[in-house]
């Protein structure tokens, strides 16, 4: 192995350590960014307003008047 060959791979081995610890870094904020989210929506959870006491209101429609019919039929049916 030449001395440039040498270099070249400590050179690799320092950017594959530098990316795993970028890797790291960003899964655990990510990480962290995912519980306080989960915290933020547990409270908004726990914080809602409760619901009111049901109220039911109750009203009496009065009967609109009628016009008698214009005609009466009569039906008659015999049994056979």
């Amino acid at each position: 192995m030449s001395v440039l060959e040498t270099d070249r791979a400590r050179r690799r081995a320092r950017r594959r350590t530098r990316t795993t610890v970028v890797r790291g870094l960003l899964l655990g904020l990510l990480l962290v960014l995912v519980f306080l989210l989960g915290i933020a929506f547990a409270q908004a959870l726990d914080e809602r307003p409760e619901r009111g006491d049901l109220v039911t209101d109750v009203r009496t429609l009065a009967p609109m008047p009628q016009q008698p019919p214009a005609r009466t039929v009569t039906v008659t049916v015999t049994s056979p």
